[in-house]
């Protein structure tokens, strides 16, 4: 059985600001492009059974620089859809909002009614990526290059938890983590590794 290797993009300008970036396609700052390079001798070695990114430029780009090859865009993949609240803060939020908190609040609707998604929508996402990558695992190591939020919620969900608890895993811009097995029970075997 292979490990599930997890890997955030690189910094992006809102990466850096603290705004929420889901469908918003910013390309890798200077310093995001390098994170991504750096990422190479940590998988470098590992050959995989199945390889996915986001569809997202950054997720995609970040992918090509740490040296995967053959990475397949997946749409399931994508960040949190943050609804009215992309491209905002959670300092602006909560002036108007001062208790709000995404992992239990979700978020609202986006422009023309566009809705944001919730804890238990991006769950049902990170559900069906599993599925497929549960079908790659006996063949070997699996990679993702996608997204904090989204990688937090998968993790949250392969570790049996409810969608919400991905709030227990920060996960930092170019980063590596490995979700594992012991005693057939899966366990978190490294988390936000850099070189």
């Amino acid at each position: 059985m292979g490990d599930l290797l997890l890997v955030r993009h690189g910094e992006t300008e809102w990466s850096v600001s603290g705004q929420h970036t889901s469908w918003t396609d910013l390309p890798l700052t200077t310093h995001g492009e390098e994170q991504a390079k750096a990422l190479a001798p940590l998988l470098s070695g590992r050959t995989f059974s199945l390889a996915l990114t986001s569809p997202l430029g950054r997720a995609i780009r970040t992918a090509e620089l740490a040296g995967v090859t053959g990475a397949l865009p997946y749409d399931d993949l994508h960040e949190w859809d943050y609804g009215g609240y992309e491209g905002v803060t959670t300092v602006d939020i909560h002036r108007t909002r001062p208790d709000w908190y995404l992992w239990t609040d979700g978020v609202p609707p986006g422009p023309e009614g566009h809705p944001g998604e919730s804890p238990a929508e991006v769950g049902a996402r990170a559900d069906r990526v599993l599925a497929r990558v549960d079908t790659a695992l006996p063949q070997g190591d699996v990679i993702l290059v996608a997204h904090a939020h989204f990688l937090r919620v998968l993790t949250a969900r392969r570790l049996g938890l409810e969608p919400a608890d991905g709030r227990l895993f920060q996960l930092a811009t170019g980063t590596v983590s490995r979700l594992s097995t012991e005693h057939d029970r899966p366990v978190i075997a490294e988390w936000n590794t850099r070189v």
